[in-house]
């Protein structure tokens, strides 16, 4: 059927008011101005038609996501080289990956205030330029303790990004068809951004392992010239320092900092070592401490009230658990394939490349899926995908081909990142009001992200602590007990699946 009207609705500009109010309630659509590239608002309430802006606005968004889950598998696939040259052990080795994500997912609560806070637009552009700077400089440093520090900086702007960014696409896009279809590009460029990392980071290991270091930079860098021309505005709201809850963001980040440092440190001193549980009480007292200033701040990183909705603790339990499973595989694997098979990082990118291209394959049909089916069904068959891949992989043995024991668990991994990412982001942010939506978007990275620092650190202390010297071609000391953990993981997620797809079935309509 033949539409006279386009269906993006452009509201007056930032000098009225109630510009999402008008925003939402008017069905005609308004002329596109040309001369003026800084729109105050969109609303985008169908899945059809959209501009030429609208799709630049949303690939500079799923772009920006896409390069955060690229730098974290890309430079993954980057340690064995890293480590030879800067002669780092594996302990050591898994700080390049921990500083980024300890960066990113103990500031994602504070990220998502802030652009509630200070404006969305704002906050997303400035990180991405802070996240392409200290990329380009990360690349031309040759002390750890310098790259690890730019690692964790490039971690925190990812922090300010990713909220910022997905609360854009949910205040733009009308929930229904048009968030779903926007839903489902974001989060598989996300999910793309993992699974491709490892072919890119395989491609350009090939040069060197700066080059995986540097890449992100220039992209962040284009991404944000192009988001100065896109990204809508909204209407500045006044703001004081005490709704600011820094607090609560020290006390969280340090929580998990120490919790991931005690759980690396405890195979090299002992786990009842002194240090190690003073960093665990510490830890613990810290997260006490979050809990309890979320209660009383007037303007708190973690609205509690928020965390009433079933489906949405499900949603981010989900995210820790998949996204924990799916980073310590990586790593062991990574360091199977290189350090005891002898792969090239060409081979294995290629090895990695099937997960890869069946998660960009799915990115123009998940939106229809979601419409169709629930989340937490969703969820169960993704779960269910990554079970069968690790326990698969768990089979392994010296002298195994590639198809007899890795293409098999790239597929199913790849099918269960494709069914999981967009559903565990869609879930999460559901029904969330949206001058809450940087907190609920928060939330939910903040789970995958803790899911991932926490579980690399504990693959990496049953690695450390096996006491096995590594042989060319045999299987890695503790492997097998790694991999069973992480199943064990998978087996929790689609346990948690079913009973959230039976609880939403005996919710009443509407609920």
């Amino acid at each position: 059927m033949a539409h006279n009207t386009r269906d993006v609705v452009i509201a007056h500009r930032s000098d009225s008011s109630s510009v999402d109010d008008r925003a939402h309630h008017t069905d005609r659509a308004a002329p596109e101005p040309t001369s003026n590239p800084h729109i105050t608002a969109l609303h985008i309430t169908t899945a059809t038609g959209w501009t030429g802006r609208v799709w630049l606005l949303l690939v500079v968004l799923a772009g920006a996501l896409f390069l955060d889950g690229l730098d974290i598998s890309m430079v993954g696939v980057a340690l064995p080289s890293i480590g030879e040259d800067l002669h780092m052990g594996q302990s050591q080795l898994q700080w390049i990956v921990s500083g980024y994500v300890l960066g990113y997912g103990g500031l994602l609560l504070l990220g998502g205030r802030a652009s509630d806070l200070f404006g969305r637009r704002r906050v997303f552009l400035v990180a991405l330029g802070v996240f392409g700077v200290a990329s380009v400089a990360s690349a031309v440093v040759d002390i750890n303790a310098v790259i690890i520090a730019l690692r964790f900086i490039k971690g925190i702007a990812a922090a300010f990004t990713v909220p910022a960014g997905l609360s854009i696409i949910t205040t733009t896009f009308a929930e229904g068809p048009a968030r779903n279809k926007a839903f489902s590009i974001y989060t598989v460029c996300g999910a793309s951004g993992f699974s491709l990392g490892l072919v890119f980071g395989g491609l350009l290991t090939e040069l060197s392992w700066r080059a995986t270091l540097l890449f992100p930079g220039p992209v962040a860098l284009a991404l944000l010239f192009a988001g100065l021309r896109v990204i809508p505005a909204a209407p500045r709201t006044p703001m004081h320092w005490r709704q600011f809850d820094a607090l609560g963001a020290l006390t969280s980040t340090g929580a998990l900092l120490l919790l991931v440092f005690a759980v690396v440190r405890a195979p090299e001193v002992g786990w009842t070592a002194p240090v190690t549980i003073a960093s665990f009480a510490a830890s613990a007292i810290l997260g006490v401490a979050f809990v309890a200033v979320e209660f009383r701040h007037r303007h708190p990183l973690v609205r509690p009230g928020i965390l009433r909705s079933a489906l949405l603790v499900h949603a981010n339990l989900s995210g820790a658990l998949m996204f924990g499973g799916y980073v310590a595989f990586q790593f062991v694997a990574t360091l199977y394939l290189q350090d005891s098979l002898g792969w090239s990082p060409l081979g294995m990118a290629l090895a990695f490349l099937p997960a890869g291209v069946i998660v960009v394959a799915s990115a123009t049909r998940m939106d229809r899926v979601l419409d169709r089916v629930p989340t937490p069904l969703l969820l169960v068959a993704g779960f269910a995908s990554f079970l069968g891949g690790y326990l698969w992989f768990s089979r392994v043995q010296p002298g195994m081909s590639y198809a007899e024991f890795l293409l098999p668990t790239i597929i199913l991994l790849g099918v269960g990142f494709a069914l999981t990412f967009p559903s565990i982001n869609s879930q999460g942010t559901a029904g969330v009001a949206d001058y809450e939506q940087g907190l609920a978007s928060g939330l939910v990275n903040t789970s995958v992200q803790v899911g991932g620092a926490v579980m690399l650190a504990i693959i990496t202390a049953i690695l450390a602590s096996s006491g096995v010297t590594q042989q060319h071609g045999q299987l890695l000391g503790g492997m097998s007990t790694a991999i069973w953990v992480v199943s064990a993981l998978a087996v929790v997620g689609l346990f948690g699946a079913l009973v959230a797809s039976w609880w939403s079935r005996r919710l009443p309509v509407g609920a």
